[in-house]
């Protein structure tokens, strides 16, 4: 069996770009595959390592039943994002994983799904809505709700609007600063969830994006009647190695490349929000 902590090559198959300043890697290990299937939890992440630039954390974008290659998606904000977003079909990568915990979809069966993101955090709730709409009949209502800040920075449109079409799936766009030719929602994405009708007995939340949003988004579940156990958001911390040794990602008692980045909100409410957290 692979071990996950070391590094495995893998090649560029296929780069597609979302908008100008993101893109999404399709990559394939490169060796033989291991006897098991190679398998993830949408949720989980790799550490995906440039050759003389660096190493960083990426969400797994792709569904766990396409074993022959996995996606990331990449904005460029930094040195290693902005060297991988140069890459091309053909090039290699080093990539380490899968690492830490993620979305509780086994326990979600038969249960209903409401998902709110804001900005490029619906990347590491994407795997969730490609694992939803291939296991339909798994489960109850798929809601989908995002925000971005400017409508120009809305990526996989064309998507949303097929998933909006899926059976027992609504979907909800919001932009802060609409634009002449935006057809959804102004405002902040928390506010589309006066327009969505749940039982508070069978759903489950999955929340990703910025923590000031989560932090409000929750408030209004709890005053619906979601129960803290039912309510789930992925942290974003600066994770350098992933297997917590070095804790850089360290949160009050967690390490989120570990113990995350997926947390029931429970586990981590004292700290939501907490500046220094």
């Amino acid at each position: 069996m692979t071990d996950r902590a070391l590094p495995r090559s893998a090649v560029v198959r296929d780069r597609i770009l979302e908008s100008p300043t993101i893109c999404t890697l399709r990559l394939a290990f490169d060796e033989a595959p291991d006897p098991e299937p190679y398998a993830f939890t949408p949720g989980q992440f790799h550490m995906v390592y440039l050759d003389r630039v660096g190493e960083a954390a990426l969400s797994i974008v792709s569904d766990p039943l396409d074993q022959h290659f996995f996606d990331h998606t990449v904005r460029r904000v930094g040195r290693v994002s902005e060297g991988l977003a140069r890459l091309r079909p053909g090039d290699r990568v080093g990539v380490r994983g899968p690492f830490g915990r993620g979305w509780p979809l086994d326990a979600a069966r038969g249960r209903d799904l409401l998902l709110l993101t804001g900005g490029l955090g619906c990347a590491p709730v994407v795997s969730v809505i490609r694992y939803v709409l291939r296991r339909r009949a798994d489960y109850g209502r798929l809601v989908i709700l995002q925000g971005v800040r400017h409508a120009e920075d809305l990526i996989w449109r064309e998507q949303y609007e097929a998933w909006g079409r899926a059976a027992g799936t609504q979907v909800l766009l919001a932009a802060d600063v609409a634009s002449r030719d935006w057809p959804w929602a102004e405002g902040p994405v928390v506010d589309l969830l006066d327009r969505v009708s749940l039982d508070p007995v069978r759903t489950i939340a999955i929340l990703c994006g910025p923590e000031l949003m989560m932090d409000a988004a929750i408030a209004v579940l709890r005053g619906r009647g979601l129960p803290d156990a039912a309510i789930w958001l992925s942290l974003e911390r600066n994770m350098h190695c992933g297997i917590g040794r070095c804790g850089h990602c360290q949160i009050g008692p967690h390490y989120v490349c570990t113990k995350g980045p997926v947390f029931r909100y429970d586990e981590v409410a004292d700290l939501l929000g907490v500046r220094g957290f």
